[in-house]
């Protein structure tokens, strides 16, 4: 598991980013695979979500990166960002709106739900909200076969 802090602010997201991207090749997840670069725009995506629309001044947002590994399916990598925003949950995946064509914004969510197995908000303890999404990693991308399944998802 990887799980850390940053400040909510773009730099903060970019650095979630980045920081993301090296835990998958840590993890055998290649750069520059299929794998990799939906990760990355899925982290990008709820990562500037929360610095733009979950900030609250003086207060960061958290990223966490789970490698589930299950012997007999595809590896699941499981991406929880939480901000301290509970007042500002996205729609669920299945009523976001489309946004005008020459909007500048309002894409990000219709990507994650394009990507991701599944995605959801739900409320964060003491307060705040976690967005978490999941996606599965092709064979081959997941890093299991490289260095084990306990040994993937940081155990």
């Amino acid at each position: 598991m990887f799980t850390r802090r940053f400040s909510s602010t773009p730099r903060g997201a970019r650095l979630a980013r980045l920081l993301a991207e090296r835990r998958l090749v840590e993890w055998g997840v290649p750069h520059g695979s299929d794998a990799s670069f939906a990760a990355r725009l899925v982290v990008g995506e709820l990562a500037a979500n929360a610095a733009t629309h979950g900030r609250v001044p003086g207060r960061d947002f958290e990223l966490s990166l789970t490698l589930l590994a299950p012997a007999a399916a595809p590896a699941t990598l499981r991406i929880e960002v939480s901000d301290t925003r509970a007042e500002r949950v996205p729609p669920t995946a299945d009523a976001l709106s489309t946004p005008f064509p020459y909007a500048d914004s309002g894409r990000g969510l219709h990507l994650v739900s394009a990507l991701a197995t599944h995605w959801t908000a739900r409320p964060r303890s003491p307060l705040g909200k976690t967005l978490l999404a999941e996606l599965e990693l092709p064979a081959g991308q997941s890093g299991v076969g490289h260095c084990g399944g306990a040994a993937a998802a940081g155990l």
